[in-house]
């Protein structure tokens, strides 16, 4: 520490000792800003502060001095370990900045507008539990065909975000909408399995509906299966269609199938943020699921699609722990 300073201090505390006063402490204050601007370290300052203290108390007790040498030591472990948590703390900022530029690009890159469709009333939402989002919804839609793509990445972070890149890329390469569900995964399956790493695997629900037909088509490569709710029978029953994961072989052969929608009847669509929602007392049963989703069933189904979503999010006490992605075609 400059001698100047030594000086400086020593008078403070000295003023101090004989005074404590609230001009004294003022005094000090400006003090620390200065040491602060100089980069002197704190265990300096005890030093001075010490050898200061002898020569304005001379007759001061050997074990109060001694204590300050104990004070030195720990002031040299706390400053490194404040520097290193500092360090930490501008790492974390930085590792946010760049979480939040890679979200903002993500929703940009595939950003996915739901379509208006003769006969159809759609519904969707896709909430990340973090800043990137491991689920991924895509639409393709002319005058009488709208086809939906609902995926799921296993893992999350850049990672999935860059898989859900390789979607995009492989849906927008597609010719339309009207192209068969078993061959848009096909051709999804193909670019994923050259293009991601094979500790990377995602799950994808692909189907069509005809609005002339009333026809939805539909296959699936090991996503949840979409619930088909009958307005005639007040049911639900499941989609099955099998399909191996996206990206574990490059030739995989996937079941296609058919239902045809009455007024009333709507396709749920859903990634396991959905299906796996926890709460205190444990996983939420399907059938809990269904029957929110169907106390609702008069509503629109972008209503019905927020409103399933806030109802389990009460459920599980507003702690989000998956993405969450829920699309609906109901038929008007």
């Amino acid at each position: 520490m400059p001698q100047e300073f030594k000086k400086e201090y020593k008078k403070i505390l000295e003023q101090y000792t004989l005074r404590q006063t609230e001009h004294n402490l003022y005094e000090g204050q400006n003090f620390s800003r200065q040491l602060i601007q100089k980069n002197i370290s704190p265990e300096e300052v005890i030093s001075i502060h010490k050898a200061s203290l002898e020569e304005i108390i001379p007759d001061l007790p050997a074990n109060v001095l001694h204590s300050f040498d104990l004070l030195i030591e720990v002031m040299v472990r706390y400053g490194l370990a404040l520097k290193e948590h500092q360090a930490l703390i501008q790492k974390q900022q930085n590792f946010k900045m760049e979480m939040e530029l890679a979200s903002n690009v993500q929703q940009t890159l595939l950003k996915t507008k739901v379509p208006e469709m003769q006969g159809l009333d759609i519904g969707m939402i896709s909430v990340p539990a973090k800043e990137m989002n491991g689920d991924y919804t895509h639409f393709l839609h002319n005058e009488k065909t709208v086809g939906v793509a609902v995926a799921d990445v296993i893992g999350k972070g850049i990672p999935a975000a860059l898989c859900m890149s390789m979607i995009k890329y492989g849906m927008d390469s597609l010719d339309g909408a009207e192209t068969d569900p078993i061959m848009v995964l096909d051709v999804i399956n193909r670019i994923v399995e050259k293009s991601v790493s094979d500790s990377m695997f995602i799950s994808m629900f692909y189907g069509t509906y005809d609005t002339l037909k009333s026809e939805f088509t539909y296959a699936s490569a090991g996503h949840e299966p979409p619930l088909f709710y009958c307005a005639k029978s007040s049911s639900f029953a499941e989609l099955q269609a099998k399909g191996l994961l996206l990206g574990v072989i490059a030739n995989v052969e996937y079941e296609q199938h058919s239902i045809v929608l009455d007024k009333g009847d709507f396709i749920v669509m859903m990634t396991d943020g959905v299906t796996e929602c926890r709460s205190k007392d444990g996983f939420i049963e399907p059938q809990t699921v269904m029957d929110i989703i169907e106390s609702v069933r008069d509503q629109s189904a972008q209503e019905m699609v927020e409103f399933v979503f806030h109802r389990l999010e009460e459920l599980q006490e507003f702690e989000q722990r998956d993405d969450f992605t829920l699309v609906i075609f109901k038929k008007v």
